[in-house]
């Protein structure tokens, strides 16, 4: 059986007293691809080698799960369980920011000065959707994505609204956005995924206005594209990678973004 992660570069990248392992492939300006549970798998490795075809370097760093390992129930179920636990994800506070963001947001500073560009792409899935938001925090990220952004996970009203960011890095990323008039955010979800509740959304177009830039699946019963009532990995699992799919068309407008604000500006 072929190795997931062939043709990546493994490495470690070390901030904030902890040390994890990288995963690398392609050339150009970064993008930080920051899996979603259970951890490094085959798509989200495949995800990093289509973000790498369009002239990118795609940065993977393993926050959890056994890289290249293949999703099933079981798996997912553990390794979410100890993410939870950890101090350094907040899969239940309101108005606070996962202390792991502050290494993340080291890694892209390194992986823009290694990889040159005009900054650095992100995008969090599920677990780690909101990150990407957190991360804008600072001036190198200018290409933001939002792949079903799940924490904190949606046990109340006040969480369903929530964004995961407290409300200083949320002021400085409405500050970015009024500023910066190229820059935007893009957020990807189903609409029946519960993991990503309407709200939240709602919440992202009060507070960036029309810098945020939702895509929103039909995932409801009977739609024309056959989604099941549980999808919810856009760029993964639940992709269907055919022409003319929603889903497609998501990892597309995903794509064009990185085209536009990194590759496009850094040959420009």
């Amino acid at each position: 059986m072929p190795d997931a992660l062939d043709g990546y570069t493994r490495s470690t990248f070390t901030a904030e007293g902890a040390t994890r392992q990288v995963f690398t492939t392609g050339a150009g300006p970064a993008v930080i691809v920051i899996s979603e549970i259970p951890g490094i798998t085959p798509k989200v490795a495949e995800f990093g080698r289509r973000v790498a075809a369009i002239g990118c370097t795609a940065v993977l760093p393993s926050l959890f799960g056994e890289p290249g390992r293949a999703t099933t129930a079981g798996y997912a179920l553990s390794t979410i369980t100890r993410a939870c636990v950890s101090r350094e994800f907040t899969a239940f506070a309101t108005g606070r920011t996962s202390p792991i963001t502050t290494w993340l947001r080291a890694l892209a500073a390194d992986a823009h000065q290694r990889c040159g560009g005009p900054g650095v792409g992100v995008v969090g899935m599920c677990f780690t959707g909101g990150f990407a938001l957190a991360m804008m925090v600072d001036d190198v990220v200018l290409a933001p994505v939002l792949s079903q952004p799940s924490l904190p996970f949606p046990l109340s009203a006040s969480h369903k609204r929530d964004l995961g960011v407290s409300p200083a890095d949320l002021a400085r990323v409405k500050q970015r956005c009024a500023e910066e008039d190229d820059l935007c955010v893009v957020g990807l979800r189903f609409t029946g995924d519960r993991a990503v509740p309407a709200e939240r959304f709602e919440r992202l177009r009060h507070e960036l206005g029309d810098k945020f830039v939702a895509v929103e699946i039909d995932s409801s019963p009977g739609n024309p594209y056959g989604h099941r009532k549980a999808a919810h990995s856009v760029l993964t699992e639940d992709l269907q990678d055919r022409e003319g799919t929603p889903t497609r068309a998501a990892l597309d407008t995903v794509l064009d973004l990185f085209t536009r604000r990194l590759v496009s500006a850094a040959s420009g």
